[in-house]
């Protein structure tokens, strides 16, 4: 006779809570997944968990042992077929149990239990990234305190970059200094050798004259021109000492007679 389960049972009776039970193992092996009360699925789950056990086995025995709590022949041969096969590699923890809201009606707390479909290794990654940021927050604490000691250091480090990089800056620019006063002693030189070797040839042209002067030679030339025009020639002086004669020789022939 099995040991009676702590706590109040499900139905009026034993019969009646196996008939729950029974009912709930068919459903969550149909559909993969259930949702109800918390005290339904705590009860449910090592019942769920011994028949996916016997499954496992897959002969016929088995098969009759599971089919004296599931009734239903096409459920027992999808949990042969299909469940058992992919949770083989499992050794245990076939079912997990999720907590959800309290029902509205009653406020019963409600929870929802599932058969677990991943394998080991991913459950095993699921859980490590679960339990790392626990693990890390010591850590990260200790980072949080070290912080200003390290902001510290990388605020002088610009620092002392700036001075390393303004020393040679400066040398430099002492360097330069005397570089720069050398090429302003130089120019003035520079300067003047164009300014000497250009005055000779300046002096050897002929200077040019003004435009004052051209206009005056100008004007000279034309009143040259003009007086030139007005002087007689000398066909027309002879003409005018013949006319002045003639009137002197009539003059005398009239005194003769």
């Amino acid at each position: 006779m099995p040991a009676p389960t702590k706590g109040a049972r499900l139905g009026g009776s034993a019969a009646h809570q196996r008939l729950i039970l029974s009912n709930l193992a068919t459903q969550l092996f149909e559909h993969g997944r259930i949702v109800t009360t918390e005290a339904k699925a705590k009860r449910l789950r090592p019942l769920a968990e011994k028949l996916i056990t016997k499954a496992k086995r897959g002969d016929i025995h088995a098969r009759r042992l599971v089919l004296t709590t599931v009734r239903d022949k096409g459920v027992v041969h999808t949990l042969f077929t299909e469940i058992a096969p992919g949770l083989a590699d499992r050794e245990g923890g076939y079912t997990r149990i999720t907590k959800v809201g309290p029902r509205k009606g009653d406020n019963a707390p409600m929870a929802v239990i599932e058969l677990v479909t991943e394998s080991v290794e991913e459950s095993r990654k699921a859980n490590a990234k679960g339990v790392a940021p626990a693990k890390k927050a010591p850590a990260k604490k200790a980072v949080a305190k070290s912080a200003p000691a390290a902001s510290t250091a990388a605020a002088a480090a610009p620092a002392a970059s700036t001075a390393a990089a303004a020393a040679p800056a400066a040398s430099t620019a002492a360097a330069a200094a005397p570089a720069a006063s050398t090429a302003a002693a130089a120019a003035p030189s520079a300067e003047a050798a164009p300014a000497a070797a250009a005055a000779p040839t300046a002096e050897s042209q002929p200077a040019e004259t003004s435009p004052a002067e051209k206009l005056v030679e100008e004007t000279s030339e034309v009143d040259d021109a003009t007086a030139e025009q007005e002087q007689p020639s000398d066909d027309s002086s002879d003409e005018e000492a013949a006319t002045v004669s003639e009137p002197d020789a009539t003059e005398e022939t009239e005194e003769k007679a």
